[in-house]
């Protein structure tokens, strides 16, 4: 299969299937460190809380059938993953924001394992602008618009929050296609950007909740 083909193929898959996937892909890693040859959907489904039947179904998307009384091979299924996620074709990408935030993304070498490679870094702070981390040279954001031509579709948004829609309006005009904002601002965007939310201060809001409601229950009980 054609590595553009497969890679566009992801998009006929129901997002929570691809949110699985990359679990899927790090629990098959562990089980290969293990010395596992074969794995079974029930194995996965039962260290990972998730039914066999759907983990079947999501593993199904990348072409990889498992075997009646044998499972999955191990190796073959982590190639499969790796290629249908599109984790074996590097993108270049540029960070926005070089505060705490975006520094420890930068320092994240776990990124260009699964394909994305941050090549620049823009932020206004004088204090970072001109320096380089982990060998990722920190521009300043005026600077961006001159870089156009490198090709960059892919951007990291860490930027203060009262910032964020006046650089995601940046990004667009630039160039960039597809924007992973880590801020808390759900920034408006014409409908051609792909952009994927992940707010850590959203997830955290959802475990304090979740704790605070098991708490409650605790109390009730005594």
């Amino acid at each position: 299969m054609e590595e553009g083909n497969n890679k566009k193929k992801s998009f006929l898959v129901p997002e929570p299937a691809l949110r699985r996937m990359p679990c899927y892909l790090a629990y098959l890693k562990i089980a290969s460190r293990k010395g596992d040859r074969y794995i079974s959907s029930t194995n996965i489904a039962g260290d990972m809380g998730v039914d066999p039947t759907q983990v079947t179904k999501d593993l199904s998307y990348t072409g990889i059938s498992g075997k009646t009384r044998v499972g999955y091979e191990v190796e073959p299924l982590i190639d499969a993953l790796e290629d249908f996620l599109g984790f074996r074709i590097v993108d270049n990408a540029f960070l926005f924001g070089a505060g705490s935030l975006g520094r420890a993304l930068l320092h994240d070498h776990g990124l260009k394992q699964y394909g994305l490679n941050v090549v620049k870094a823009f932020d206004i702070d004088p204090a970072v602008v001109g320096r380089e981390i982990v060998d990722v040279p920190i521009h300043h954001i005026d600077d961006f618009k001159l870089m156009r031509e490198e090709g960059v579709e892919i951007g990291i948004l860490t930027v203060p929050t009262e910032s964020a829609q006046q650089v995601a309006n940046l990004m667009v005009e630039g160039g960039i296609k597809a924007i992973w904002n880590f801020t808390p601002v759900r920034i408006k965007t014409p409908e051609d950007i792909v952009v994927q939310n992940t707010s850590l201060y959203a997830h955290l809001a959802v475990m304090f909740n979740r704790l605070h409601e098991i708490k409650q229950q605790m109390a009730k009980r005594y």
